[in-house]
């Protein structure tokens, strides 16, 4: 690798390598939300309590706290590009490992290709954001980085519709517990045949997007890589304003996730909607994650006109508003409020990751870092989550993120005026 600034890589082969990263975006941010859609399939087959299934999620989000630093390690090696196909590969593996979970129909063997699918997800998560800003002029990387985010917010909201249709549509409903030993094991495989064949589908993809980044391994002028030890990045946790940062991108996170794994199970109820599972997935939980998706184009103007820290503010009052009316109402209100929670999410993580990143300079890459590990509250508040649901109900359980939320909203009032760089510690 050079010294050399990006903006010096050819014209021509920038427009390619940005179609590249559109397609790493699109990929794990609708992978990710494929989760939402495993859950109640999985609860139903193996008979397990919401505390339980959310461990989808402890093992999805668990990669990020394991894998974010060892990434970064890998980028700084061996380059982005080589790190993205690394990344890509991981995650193929991931999905065909999914073949042995059916095979043996144990949970925990699905929860390990989750982990092996996520830890691909965080390589190329942790190439990817860097990488938007590398492929143009830096005056246009936040433009670029938005529609990025765009790309990403189109996967969530069209995996889980697709995924609804080929997994949950054929959700059988057999009570396992009541079978023999030989006869649930059955069951298992055959039902988790078709999560097996969207895996593998998946698989098919991925591999064929690693291909086409390998050969494009030398298209990249890269950046000479920083000397740093890695984990002097957390001596940034001495600083207020990033460690309340990072601390509340671990709380969004897990808040999000939250919802969004709840959905289906939520909707099911016969308090809220009384769906099939197939329905829940198929036309709701789309709304959830497109509402993110065009809440992040309309945020885009508001954050350019009012303070940031107001507007994280006001959108965090206003999720605890649609949390209360949620968890208080039945029916279309109590569906209609939590699903209005998707629009008013999708300022938060770029804004929670800009306040906390404010003023740190030359270390903002090291920041960003500690915050990809924070992302690991997806793996810690949805199973608080779910075991507040086996405790109480899903509607007393919405305590739980709502939790979340007040602290976000506090530090976007103690983040509300700009902040001035200072030195290194």
């Amino acid at each position: 690798m050079t010294g050399d600034d990006p903006v010096e890589n050819p014209v021509h082969r920038l427009g390619a390598l940005r179609v590249f990263v559109f397609a790493l975006f699109f990929a794990f941010g609708g992978i990710t939300s494929l989760n939402d859609v495993l859950i109640p399939k999985l609860k139903g087959l193996f008979t397990l309590t919401n505390g339980e299934v959310m461990l989808v999620q402890s093992a999805f989000f668990g990669a990020y706290f394991l894998i974010s630093l060892p990434a970064a390690a890998l980028v700084r090696r061996i380059g982005y590009m080589r790190s993205a196909a690394a990344g890509l590969l991981t995650m193929t593996l991931g999905c065909l490992l999914f073949v042995p979970a059916s095979e043996y129909g144990l949970f925990g063997a699905f929860l390990m290709a989750l982990f092996v699918l996520a830890a691909g997800i965080t390589t190329v998560q942790v190439v990817a954001n860097p990488l938007i800003s590398m492929l143009g002029p830096r005056a246009t990387a936040s433009s670029r980085l938005t529609f990025a985010q765009a790309f990403n917010s189109a996967g969530t909201t069209m995996f889980p519709y697709v995924g609804s249709i080929l997994i949950l549509a054929k959700l059988t409903p057999v009570d396992t517990a009541t079978l023999s030993d030989a006869a649930r094991s059955a069951v298992r495989s055959a039902e988790t045949r078709v999560i097996v064949h969207t895996y593998l589908g998946l698989a098919a993809a991925l591999a064929l997007l690693a291909s086409a980044v390998w050969l494009r391994r030398k298209a990249l002028v890269e950046p000479a890589p920083s000397m740093t030890p890695i984990f002097r990045a957390f001596n940034l946790l001495r600083r207020p304003r990033f460690a309340f940062g990072a601390a509340c991108i671990f709380l969004y996170v897990g808040g999000e996730v939250s919802i969004g794994s709840s959905i289906v199970i939520y909707l099911m109820q016969p308090s809220v909607l009384s769906l099939a599972a197939d329905q829940a997935g198929k036309y709701y939980v789309p709304l959830y994650w497109g509402g993110a998706m065009v809440g992040r184009f309309v945020g885009g103007f508001i954050l350019r006109a009012f303070s940031p820290g107001k507007v994280l503010t006001a959108a965090a009052a206003v999720v605890l508003v649609l949390l209360l009316i949620s968890a208080t109402s039945i029916g279309a209100v109590a569906a209609g409020s939590l699903l209005a929670i998707g629009l008013f999410n999708s300022i938060m993580f770029p804004t929670i990751f800009s306040l906390a990143s404010e003023g740190l300079g030359a270390r903002a890459a090291e920041g960003s870092g500690v915050i990809c590990v924070a992302i690991v509250g997806g793996a810690v508040i949805p199973p608080l989550t779910g075991h507040a649901a086996d405790i109480w109900t899903w509607q007393l359980a919405l305590i739980v993120p709502a939790m979340c939320y007040v602290c976000i909203g506090v530090f976007g009032w103690f983040a509300r005026h700009p902040l001035a760089p200072v030195a290194d510690a």
